[in-house]
């Protein structure tokens, strides 16, 4: 039997981040994977193909709708669904082939099979070759999530769909109901919005991407609904979801108590996430979960067991890679005996629509019900040089700073590339900089970023430059 210092269980980027960080630290370190390629939800099924897609559907939709504007004259574009997949799917394999790489070049050994505890230091491996047991120091679990549901609705992931199938569609829907109004939905609500189909999301909820700053959904719905010509309906529960033949029945209920019936072809749900511990034996080690199914974790992601942790989507927190991630080096650094640092409330939050949304810190629902005196400043883009240079001008940028000290403690923004612009946020966050050290920062011009320090100066003392 082979024994290892660490097992990584899960190989999506919480799983073989740890897995790699172990191996730097001269750990001798196992990956175990179920499925037959690398890289979980996040690489095969979720945010690399899900870009690829919303890049392919951006170039679509300018082609048909923008190019005219910047003096591009050419014949109606056509979508070629086979090739947008293709594509996609290319995108995953070299992707998938890198972490591959990774994982010889760092000497860890990659075991296939589904794993399963056997005690708090035997792992059972059930492969297609036959079942091998390892030993490990300490494990790592790193087994992800997997899409929600309502109990009343029967996924037939034909016509009712989950985002893994959305994800390979043979064919653009006439009409889809995106059940859901958050990050997942509206991304590939997005894609095939811009390809074609006609949308109508329902969210329960009285706002879209409702855990974000209430100023990012209502502009982004103003946005979607010009731009893509969404439907949208908030404060709608859905009752009831009936295939009938090739069309989705999707029945609701609206804020006024009245019933309201939506027909597509296909319907999305997208209604979150939920955590992936299926036939992984915690009770054998003695591994305790939470009443949603999460895997109970310490400050130090620890779970009730000392030598078995746990990170990702599968402990408490925002279901985010780059959470996961963050949270692979800090148990791997944590078992080496160093000292790392997380701060849970610097872990920026993305939507890749377009415009895209970003966000880092308190929003102002959030300082306001905790009480904090704060000021806020924003800046739209339709006063930025650079926006009106790409025809990009939907959109602000939010800074909200602490009202005696100036200390920044959010930044909301939905605009172009806003899901790079981002770090600059958090970067400032994670030194506690001031909306003032911002403001007195030189930015390039021009440049969306110049959005946030004009939105810095107006977070000081209202004297932004440009508005």
């Amino acid at each position: 039997m082979e024994k290892y210092d660490v097992a990584v269980i899960g190989s999506g980027p919480g799983g073989y981040v740890a897995a790699i960080r172990c191996a730097q630290l001269g750990m001798k370190t196992a990956l175990i994977e179920k499925y037959s390629t690398l890289g979980g939800t996040c690489l095969n099924v979720g945010c690399i193909p899900s870009k690829a897609l919303l890049d392919s559907s951006e170039h679509f939709h300018n082609a048909k709708h923008s190019f005219a504007d910047h003096g591009i004259e050419i014949d109606a574009p056509k979508i070629n669904v086979s090739q947008l997949m293709k594509r996609k799917s290319e995108v995953i394999e070299q992707t998938c082939g890198g972490i591959d790489f990774l994982m010889k070049k760092n000497k860890i050994d990659v075991i296939q099979g589904w794993a399963s505890f056997a005690d708090a230091t035997h792992i059972n491996i059930a492969k297609e070759d036959g079942d091998v047991k390892i030993e490990a120091a300490k494990t790592i679990i790193a087994t992800g999530s997997k899409p929600s549901t309502l109990p009343f609705i029967t996924l037939d992931k034909e016509r009712v769909i989950t985002s893994t199938e959305a994800l390979s569609l043979t064919e653009v829907p006439k009409r889809m109901i995106v059940i859901g109004g958050g990050v997942i939905g509206l991304e590939l609500g997005s894609v095939y919005g811009r390809l074609g189909s006609e949308v109508t999301v329902v969210e329960y909820a009285d706002a879209l991407i409702p855990t974000m700053d209430k100023a990012l959904g209502k502009e982004l719905r103003k946005v979607l609904k010009k731009d893509l010509k969404f439907n949208i309906h908030v404060n709608c529960g859905v009752t009831s979801v009936e295939r009938k033949g090739d069309e989705v029945v999707v029945k609701a209920t609206n804020k006024k108590g009245e019933e309201e019936v939506f027909t597509a072809d296909y319907c999305l749900v997208s209604v979150g996430r939920r955590p992936f511990t299926d036939k992984l034996g915690l009770e054998n080690a003695g591994v305790k979960v939470d009443d949603r199914g999460r895997v109970d974790v310490n400050e130090h992601l620890q779970t009730s067991v000392a030598n078995i942790y746990a990170i990702g989507d599968v402990v408490r927190g925002a279901m985010l890679a780059h959470k996961a991630e963050e949270e692979g080096v800090f148990v791997a650094e944590h078992m080496a005996g160093e000292k790392p640092h997380m701060d849970y409330n610097l872990i920026p939050g993305v939507v890749y629509t377009w415009p895209e949304v970003a966000a880092v810190g308190k929003t102002e629902e959030q300082l306001k019900a905790e009480g904090t005196k704060y000021k806020a400043g924003s800046f739209p883009f339709k006063a930025s040089g650079r926006a009106r240079a790409s025809n990009d001008t939907d959109g602000f940028v939010k800074v909200l700073a602490d009202a005696n000290t100036d200390e920044i403690l959010g930044v909301h923004m939905i605009g172009p590339r806003a899901a790079d612009m981002i770090a600059e946020a958090v970067v400032a966050m994670e030194y506690r900089a001031s909306a003032e050290d911002i403001a007195r920062i030189c930015h390039a011009h021009p440049t969306f970023t110049e959005a946030f320090k004009e939105a810095a100066l107006d977070a000081t003392d209202k004297r932004a430059l440009h508005i």
